[in-house]
C-alpha cells in the first residue's frame, strides 16, 4: 500500500512539473570561450567583426560591466553552472563536470541545467559547458565537445611552448570541419525539431580559445595593418608589489615586449579576431534557426564567456589574472518580451545569472544561489545597483569591483587600487594613497570577505 501511494505521489509530482513547464520561455545559453569585450557592439575595441554578436546586442541587453568570479575556464564555469562562488565550491581548479555535480548536491544544490529539468525543461547540451561538457547523463540530449586543435594538433607555427598550446596561424581546414561548425549545425537541427516541452539548450563554442587556428578566409576579412593595438605601457609594473607580478603574469605564455621584438602583436590580434569572427559565423547560423523556428517569440538568449583575455596590456597574452582586463566579460541577455537594445552600466557577476534565468522562466528561487536576480536592471537599466563583484584567484587573492575602482587584495596584504574613471588601463596603482584608506575600507565591506579568504580552492 505504501508503495502504490509513493507511486500515486511521483505520478503528481511529475504532472504538477509538466504544468507548471507549460508556456515556460525557452532557453539558449551561450558559452564563447576565452572571449574578452572585444566584439563590436561593446565599443570597448575598434575593428573586430561581429555582425551577429551586434544584432543579438541590438535586440537584447548589453551587460557593459560584466566580470567573471574566477579567470580561468574551469572554476569560472562551475560558478555560474553551480550558482556558487568558485571559493565555495572549491576542489581544485581542474574539477571533473562529474565531481562539480557531486560538490553541488553535498551542497544541497543542482547545476543549472537540473534544476530546470527538475521543472519540466528538456536540456541539451553541446560544446564546452562546464570545464569539459556536463556531467554523464545529466541532459536529454548531449553532443560531446570537440578539440580546441579542432584535430591539427598542437603544430607551433609561430610560438612553441610544452606548457601552453598558444599559438596562431590562418590553415586550409575548412569551416565545417571544425568543432564549433559541427555544433552550430547541431543546434540547428534542435531548432528545427519540434519539442514538447519547453527546452533549455547550451552551446559552448570553443574559439576564441587557443590555439588561434581558423580557415584563412577569416583572416582575410581583416586589413592586418589596420588592426588597432591596445594600449600598452611599458613601465607599467613600477607601481605594483611583487607578488603581484608573481600570482598575476604566467612567465611561459607570450609577453608583449617579446611579440614586439619579433613584430608577432599584430598577428596575434589578427589570430584572435579571426577566431572570434569565424565564431561569430556560428552563432548567426543559430540565431538564424531560431529566426526561422516557431520559438522565436518565446525563448531566451543568453550569450556570456567565462573570463577576459588579456592581448598585450601588462605585457601578456593571457587569462590568469586579476586585473580587470582578464575578469571583464561579454554579456547579452535577450528574450521577446525584454527591451531592446539597451546597456547596463552596472558592475554585475556571471554569477548572477543562474538567478536570473529562474526569474525570467518563472522558476522558484534557489535559496543556495549566491548571486543575485538581474531582472530588476533588466526592467530598468538606470535603476541604483550598489552592489559590489568579486574575482578570486589563487587561493586568497581577489579584487573587488564597484561601479569606479578595482581593488585588488593579495593573501601577504599588498594591495592595488585603479580608478577607472580617470585611468581605464589601470597604469597608476593609488593604493598606498592615504585619501583612499577609507574607499578601501568601504569596499572591504561590501563583500564577505571571510567568505572569500577561507577559499578550499587550491589550484594554479
Amino acid at each position: 500500500m505504501n508503495s502504490f501511494r509513493t507511486r500515486i505521489l511521483l505520478v503528481t509530482v511529475l504532472i504538477s512539473c509538466a504544468l507548471k513547464a507549460q508556456n515556460k520561455p525557452n532557453v539558449i545559453f551561450i558559452a564563447v570561450d576565452d572571449l574578452n569585450n572585444y566584439p563590436s557592439y561593446t565599443k570597448a575595441y575598434q575593428g573586430a567583426i561581429t555582425p551577429n554578436m551586434d544584432k543579438l546586442a541590438g535586440q537584447g541587453i548589453v551587460f557593459d560591466k560584466a566580470f567573471c568570479q574566477w579567470p580561468t575556464c574551469g572554476p569560472s564555469r562551475s560558478s555560474i553552472m553551480s550558482g556558487l562562488l568558485p571559493t565555495t565550491i572549491g576542489g581544485k581548479e581542474k574539477m571533473t563536470d562529474e565531481k562539480l555535480q557531486e560538490r553541488a548536491k553535498e551542497l544541497g544544490t543542482k547545476l543549472l541545467h537540473e534544476y530546470f529539468a527538475d521543472y519540466g525543461y528538456k536540456t541539451l547540451a553541446g560544446g564546452k559547458i562546464c570545464h569539459k561538457h556536463v556531467p554523464e547523463g545529466s541532459v536529454d540530449e548531449s553532443n560531446g565537445r570537440g578539440s580546441f586543435t579542432a584535430g591539427l594538433g598542437r603544430m607551433g607555427v609561430n610560438y612553441k611552448s610544452e606548457k601552453t598550446s598558444t599559438d596562431w596561424a590562418a590553415v586550409e581546414k575548412p569551416d565545417n570541419e571544425f568543432p564549433d561548425y559541427e555544433l552550430a549545425s547541431w543546434g540547428v537541427e534542435k531548432l528545427e525539431e519540434k519539442h514538447e516541452k519547453p527546452f533549455f539548450l547550451m552551446l559552448g563554442f570553443l574559439s576564441p580559445h587557443v590555439p588561434w587556428y581558423v580557415n584563412k578566409k577569416w583572416f582575410d576579412i581583416y586589413d592586418k595593418d589596420k588592426i588597432e593595438l591596445p594600449p600598452y605601457l611599458k613601465n607599467d609594473f613600477d607601481d605594483i608589489p611583487q607578488f603581484s607580478k608573481g600570482a598575476n603574469i604566467q612567465t611561459h605564455m607570450p609577453s608583449t615586449e617579446w611579440a614586439i621584438k619579433n613584430n608577432q602583436w599584430r598577428n596575434i590580434l589578427h589570430a584572435y579576431l579571426a577566431s572570434i569572427s569565424f565564431t561569430d559565423a556560428q552563432l548567426g547560423r543559430v540565431l538564424k534557426a531560431l529566426d526561422k523556428s516557431e520559438y522565436r517569440d518565446n525563448t531566451i538568449v543568453v550569450l556570456w564567456s567565462d573570463h577576459g583575455y588579456h592581448m598585450g596590456e601588462k605585457n601578456t597574452f593571457q587569462k590568469h589574472s586579476l586585473w580587470e582586463r582578464a575578469g571583464k566579460v561579454p554579456m547579452i541577455i535577450s528574450a521577446p518580451f525584454l527591451n531592446k537594445g539597451k546597456r547596463v552600466n552596472k558592475q554585475v557577476g556571471l554569477l548572477d545569472m543562474y538567478p536570473t534565468l529562474l526569474e525570467l522562466c518563472g522558476l522558484p528561487k534557489n535559496n543556495k544561489n549566491e548571486g543575485r536576480s538581474l531582472v530588476p536592471l533588466l526592467k530598468d537599466v538606470d535603476r541604483e545597483w550598489p552592489y559590489s563583484v568579486t574575482t578570486s584567484w589563487r587561493g586568497g587573492n581577489f579584487a573587488i569591483q564597484n561601479d569606479r575602482y578595482r581593488y585588488l587584495i593579495y593573501t601577504n596584504g599588498e594591495e592595488e587600487l585603479y580608478d577607472h574613471k580617470n585611468d581605464p588601463n589601470e597604469w597608476n596603482n593609488i593604493a598606498e594613497n592615504p585619501e583612499m584608506m577609507s574607499l578601501k575600507k568601504e569596499m572591504k565591506m561590501s563583500v564577505d570577505l571571510k567568505k572569500l579568504e577561507n577559499t578550499l580552492i587550491k589550484g594554479k
